[in-house]
């Protein structure tokens, strides 16, 4: 459900926006894999819904482009 909400949430902004998004979603990923590295990460489930995140955002700035 929260997924849904995120990809409604997504497809209301500009591509700008979501390029924005993008950029901050890679940075709290390489964040994360660092934390996951030093063994300093405690929720490591966190990794994959980032990396579905980027994944969404990529998809909805596809979609928006028409290509």
């Amino acid at each position: 459900m929260k997924s849904k909400n995120f990809v409604e949430e997504l497809r209301t902004k500009t591509i700008e926006e979501l390029n924005n998004e993008l950029v901050d979603a890679k940075k709290e990923l390489f964040n994360l894999r660092f934390q996951n590295a030093t063994n300093q990460l405690g929720n490591t489930a966190r990794i994959s819904e980032v990396r579905k995140n980027i994944a969404r955002i990529q998809t909805v700035i596809t979609q928006k482009k028409g290509i």
